[in-house]
C-alpha cells in the first residue's frame, strides 16, 4: 500500500452503526458496471485508498468485485463489502447470500441488505427473518434494507423486534426524503445515499446553490454535493466508470461547507423526483 493510499483511507470518516460496526462514509458504487469494469474500478479505488464497496446480486458483477478485493492484498477486515438480496431469493435468503459469497470469494460480507421491499409480493417481511439468521451464522456482520419507506420499516421491526442498521435510499439535494430520514435518525438507522449526484443532472450542478459553493471552495459541483451528503451524516458511494473520477470524489475532506451553503442546498428539495418508487418495484 502506498503512503498516499493510506493517507486517503485514513481521511475517510467512519460512521458507527447501531450494532457497533463502523462503516466508511465514502465508498464506490458499482451499479451498471459489468464484471470486467467493476473489477478495474474497484481495484483502482482500493489502490487509491477506498475501503468500502457496494454491489448486489442484481448487478451481476460480484465476481469482478471479489477478484479486485482478493488481488488488492489488503486484509479482509480493512475492506467493507456490501451486497444485496434480490426478491427472487426472498424465499431463501441464506441461499441467496451464500451464492453471493461464492461469487465474491468471501467468507462473509460486512453488510447484507434487502434490495427492495416489494410490497405487492409481500415476501420481504419473511426475508428479513432470514437476514437475522445470516447475521447469527456469521455470514454477514451487519444487516439492513434498501428503498424501504416508513411503513415497510415499521412492519419488519414490529414483526421481529430487530431494527435494520442501514436504510439505503435514493437521496440527493433534489429529493431529500426528510420525513423518512428523520424517522431513521430517531431509530439510529444510518442512511446510505444511492444516486447521490442525481445521476449528474445538469440542473443540479448548474444551480447557484451548488455552483457558487463550488467556485468559493475551488471544487467541482459534484464535490460540493458529495460534501453536502457527508455533512448531513449520510454514507455515500458515487458510481463511476472512470478511474480519474475516483480521485476527484476522494478530494472532499479538505474543506467544509458553511451553514449558509448547506441551507441553500437544502432549499433545492422538491426540484426533482425519484427515479423509481419502492411501491412499483415488485417483479
Amino acid at each position: 500500500m502506498t503512503v498516499n493510499a493510506q493517507k486517503n483511507a485514513n481521511a475517510i470518516p467512519g460512521v458507527q452503526l447501531s450494532d457497533g460496526f463502523v462503516i466508511p462514509q465514502l465508498g464506490i458504487g458499482t451499479y451498471q458496471l459489468p464484471n470486467d469494469e467493476a473489477e478495474a474500478i474497484v481495484a483502482a479505488g482500493l489502490e487509491l485508498g477506498y475501503r468500502h464497496i457496494d454491489t448486489a446480486s442484481l448487478y451481476k458483477n460480484e465476481e469482478g468485485v471479489g477478484k479486485a478485493v482478493a488481488a488488492s492484498g489488503l486484509d479482509r477486515s480493512d475492506v467493507w463489502v456490501t451486497t444485496k438480496l434480490w426478491h427472487t431469493d426472498h424465499g431463501d435468503p441464506l441461499g441467496g447470500l451464500r451464492a453471493s459469497l461464492d461469487r465474491l470469494q468471501l467468507d462473509y460480507v460486512d453488510l447484507f441488505l434487502i434490495h427492495w421491499p416489494t410490497p405487492k409480493l409481500g415476501t420481504a417481511w419473511q426475508a428479513w427473518e432470514g437476514l437475522i439468521e445470516a447475521r447469527e451464522l456469521g455470514l454477514t456482520r451487519s444487516i439492513g434494507v434498501s428503498n424501504f419507506e416508513i411503513e415497510h420499516l415499521e412492519r419488519i421491526i414490529g414483526d421481529t423486534g430487530a431494527t435494520p442498521s442501514v436504510n439505503q435510499i435514493e437521496l440527493h439535494p433534489h429529493h431529500q426524503h426528510r420525513e423518512l430520514v428523520e424517522y431513521c435518525k430517531q431509530r439510529n438507522i444510518v442512511i446510505e445515499s444511492w444516486s447521490p449526484l442525481a445521476q449528474g443532472r445538469k440542473q443540479l450542478f448548474a444551480d447557484p446553490a451548488v455552483a457558487d459553493a463550488a467556485k468559493a471552495h475551488g471544487k467541482s459541483p459534484a464535490q460540493i454535493v458529495l460534501r453536502w451528503h457527508l455533512e448531513k451524516g449520510f454514507v455515500v458511494f458515487p458510481k463511476t466508470a472512470t478511474a480519474s473520477r475516483l480521485g476527484e470524489n476522494l478530494d472532499i475532506f479538505d474543506f467544509e461547507l458553511t451553514a449558509a451553503e448547506i441551507e441553500a442546498i437544502d432549499a433545492l428539495e422538491g426540484l426533482g423526483e425519484s427515479s423509481i418508487s419502492p411501491y412499483d418495484m415488485n417483479g
